[in-house]
């Protein structure tokens, strides 16, 4: 499970800027709409909207807009119609990238996603061309030094983690999907959780050269940056020497 999340950590070292705050509470909001859409407006029995509920607050979105979404997935607000479309691919150097999109025109996205992958030397290919290197996990970040490492990693296998990894910076702790919520309660008890949420990861991972690195991020970069596009997963992993530079940009 090397590197699946260590663009993330970077990232969110960065800070996200003003100008995409707004595009990022677009993304949450269509999550919230989706998740009601198919699981209904009550938190307490929908799983995936307590999720994309909490993803949003972790993003320090506006309850105000958190409510006025889940309104909207409930079909008041005129909600338009969103379709969830999924895309495969290669992208440069090789990596194996899965884009997970939610959009009112299909054909739009797909478009927009194979110029991307053509401009920056990838090829997006077949369904399921690259899924079977993914496996889903709940994964529940603690960011802080390694001091109380082990007791967070104690106590997370005691709530049913499977496997705990440290990093510079940062822990994180991966579960299976259904016993996240449980895991990320009982950590939070002992620490601050940066974040925590159903996502895809890599059973094998391709360690970039470092004069290839700027290429392939910024091909992933790209791509989260499509309106339509909700999440981006590769098989990614970077060298110290590449998060090094990478942190001093932040």
């Amino acid at each position: 499970m090397s590197g699946h999340s260590k663009w993330s950590q970077i990232k969110r070292q960065k800070g996200v800027a003003d100008t995409r705050r707004g595009q990022l509470f677009t993304k949450l909001a269509r999550e919230i709409i989706i998740a009601v859409k198919q699981g209904g407006s009550n938190l307490e029995s929908n799983l995936q909207l307590r999720l994309a509920v909490q993803r949003a607050r972790d993003n320090n979105m506006p309850s105000d807009s958190i409510e006025r979404a889940i309104k909207r997935g409930s079909g008041e607000g005129g909600a338009s119609e969103l379709a969830e479309v999924t895309l495969e691919g290669y992208g440069p150097n090789g990596v194996a990238v899965l884009v997970e999109a939610l959009t009112d025109n299909r054909n739009r996205t797909i478009q927009d996603v194979r110029r991307l992958f053509v401009r920056h030397g990838g090829s997006l290919g077949e369904n399921g061309c690259v899924a079977w290197l993914f496996e889903s996990r709940g994964v529940v970040t603690v960011e802080g030094d390694a001091s109380d490492a082990e007791e967070l990693a104690l106590l997370a296998i005691d709530a049913g983690a499977e496997d705990v990894k440290t990093e510079k910076g940062y822990l994180e702790i991966y579960t299976e999907p259904g016993v996240m919520e449980e895991v990320r309660k009982r950590v939070e008890e002992a620490s601050h959780i940066a974040s925590a949420e159903i996502s895809l990861v890599p059973k094998t991972t391709v360690l970039l050269e470092d004069n290839k690195v700027d290429q392939t991020l910024g091909f992933l970069d790209d791509l989260e940056e499509l309106d339509d596009v909700q999440h981006v997963y590769s098989n990614v992993d970077l060298s110290d020497a590449a998060l090094e530079r990478l942190r001093s940009r932040a």
